[in-house]
């Protein structure tokens, strides 16, 4: 593709990943199907080599699951090339903060995404969401900005919460340094980072802070008690199952009073009046399924305008695999949705943004609110 980088050993795993569904399932056997889905072929056999390859389970420390993910950022994301970007240091309330800035060539980037990266609070950074930033920048057209937030166990809660909200802070208050126009900063975040935006979107009018214009939280974690159906449903065998909550719960939040706080569960804020314009994105096949769906239905229940999507047939951490077939324009189509939000203008006219919702059939509809998209269970 124009404008992409792919290194040679991300462009092996592409094609064997696009391996024809028959020889698939001489390898890996039938198609997987829970709760009326079924699981894309590509991902079964991912899972299928990651578990022969080591590359799942028994990597209990914090030092292994940053390398774990590290490694596996650098196979399974091409790179865009069309994006300018830059790195510098902000205050932060416990020292410096590291952050990174994508702004695409040609592109006004006049607003302005603050993106937080998943990994459960203990892994993950700049460097492993880089792949997802550049096409968030490229197609939003916003400057997105990438938060290097402090890691547990080192620093547990509420670092990762007091990193978030100073980030965000720091982006309102220099927009005109950024040329950015003011007022115009949304958040974003995938997994453990679709928690701290949701959190920074709740905290912001309480802390005296701009709301943000607009949210993206894709698989976020809501409820730090696992409550939900599809904890049990995808207990194990899916990438991220019920003894990794457990583990990177421990690490970040290990004291079980904090766990119903809406600074560690968003899900338990009962009051989401005002909350900014949202897109929710769940998959399919992960733990955090329907806290996604749940959440989603709060913020419409509130009057919130949502747009919500459920990828079936997909796994936790899809928005970082660009190597699966039809990766990158599954990770374009929830950029799109984003940018939508960041500029109304550019949305339908039924309300809802043209890259979510078009090929499923409409759920539901609530005046005042962002018409629904997708299945739910």
């Amino acid at each position: 593709m124009k404008n992409e980088r792919i290194a040679v050993r991300t462009r092996v795993v592409r094609r064997l990943l696009a391996t024809p569904d028959a020889m698939i399932q001489q390898v890996v056997g039938p198609p997987v199907t829970v709760d009326g889905r079924v699981l894309a072929r590509a991902p079964q056999l991912m899972l299928w080599a990651g578990e022969r390859l080591g590359m799942t389970g028994d990597a209990f420390s914090p030092e292994q699951r940053r390398k774990q993910l590290a490694d596996a950022a650098g196979l399974v994301m091409p790179v865009r090339t069309d994006v300018h970007v830059f790195d510098r240091w902000i205050p932060g309330p416990g020292g410096e903060i590291r952050i990174r800035c994508y702004r695409a060539h040609g592109a006004p980037g006049d607003t302005a995404i603050v993106f937080f990266h998943g990994g459960g609070w203990v892994a993950g950074g700049i460097e492993t969401h880089d792949g997802p930033c550049r096409v968030v920048a490229a197609v939003t057209g916003s400057l997105v900005v990438a938060v290097e937030y402090r890691l547990a166990p080192e620093h547990p809660f509420p670092a990762a919460v007091d990193d978030a909200i100073a980030a965000y802070a720091w982006v309102c208050e220099h927009t005109g340094e950024l040329s950015v126009t003011s007022g115009r900063v949304g958040v974003m975040g995938d997994s453990a980072g679709g928690n701290l935006a949701a959190v920074v979107s709740q905290q912001a009018a309480d802390r005296d802070l701009p709301v943000p214009v607009a949210q993206c939280l894709i698989y976020p974690s809501t409820d730090a008690q696992f409550r939900q159906p599809s904890h049990r449903l995808f207990a194990e065998g899916f990438g991220l199952n019920r003894e990794d909550m457990d583990w990177y719960r421990a690490q970040y939040v290990p004291d079980e009073s904090a766990w119903d706080s809406p600074l560690v569960s968003p899900g338990s804020e009962t009051d989401l009046a005002g909350q900014p314009p949202a897109v929710v994105i769940t998959a399919g096949f992960d733990p955090l399924r329907d806290e996604g769906r749940v959440y989603a239905e709060a913020l419409s229940d509130a009057g919130v305008a949502v747009t919500y999507r459920c990828y079936d047939d997909q796994i936790h951490g899809f928005f970082s695999m660009g190597v699966l077939p039809g990766g990158m324009a599954r990770i374009t189509e929830v950029a799109a949705a984003m940018g939508g939000l960041m500029r109304p203008g550019d949305a339908d006219d039924d309300g809802t943004s043209s890259a979510v919702g078009r090929s499923e059939p409409r759920r539901r509809a609530r005046p005042g609110t962002r018409r629904w998209a997708g299945r739910t269970p």
